[in-house]
């Protein structure tokens, strides 16, 4: 891969939609929630918990760049014996994620404001474990939960080079924690639980548009 490959704009292209579908992705409530309510309960500074933020997007993003090396050595074994399936494959993938999502986001139920938890600022209980168990704690719930979403966009790019698989990766390692910080930031700053869980309920369908927008750039790429 050559410095003027880089500059395609289909794969600049789909740089910059990994880039959202990663940002977009660490929306859900479950890359930024529990990293809210321990940092509370730890009583931990904004710049603790920003850490927390951003050791835990890189070891979750590294599980998920382990996970897609190994999808892109399956797939390039198999591309020897069907030529051009790989691209084929991925957009297939990338089609079915976005449909997911999008279908996921429509069906789903709207939040139910019943409860305590509707606008109440998040309380901050009494902390029950050392900050190092908390810390480790919540970078290891992400390192064993490799981001799905992003997969697909692996395989997509699996006859590339490494040069566009590592630069696939740091975008998607900025995207994640760009998102997981930027909204632990704004639940920490006094923004319900509800409220932000409302915008994660339009987040699946932005999300699921934006794989689909790769699946077709992918298709693109091949033409």
């Amino acid at each position: 891969m050559t410095p003027a490959d880089l500059q395609q704009p289909v794969l600049l292209s789909l740089l910059g939609a990994g880039f959202a579908t990663a940002f977009l992705h660490a929306a859900l409530p479950t890359h930024w929630l529990p990293f809210v309510l321990v940092g509370r309960a730890q009583r931990w500074t904004p710049s603790r918990v920003l850490l927390a933020v951003a050791v835990a997007g890189l070891a979750h993003i590294a599980t998920t760049a382990l996970i897609g090396g190994l999808i892109v050595a399956a797939g390039l074994a198999m591309e020897q014996w069907v030529s051009g399936l790989l691209p084929h494959l991925a957009a297939v993938l990338l089609f079915l994620f976005g449909a997911f999502y999008i279908s996921r986001a429509l069906i789903r139920p709207a939040m139910a404001a019943t409860g305590s938890a509707g606008g109440a600022a998040l309380e901050s209980p009494t902390p029950n474990v050392s900050n190092a168990a908390a810390f480790w704690g919540l970078v290891l719930m992400l390192a064993v939960s490799p981001g799905e979403v992003l997969l697909p966009v692996y395989l997509s790019q699996a006859t590339e080079g490494l040069g566009v698989l590592a630069l696939l990766t740091a975008v998607f390692a900025v995207g994640t924690i760009a998102g997981m910080a930027l909204f632990t930031l704004l639940a920490n700053a006094g923004y319900s639980i509800l409220r932000l869980e409302r915008w994660s309920r339009y987040e699946g369908l932005v999300l699921g548009a934006a794989l689909i927008v790769i699946g077709l750039l992918v298709v693109a790429h091949q033409h």
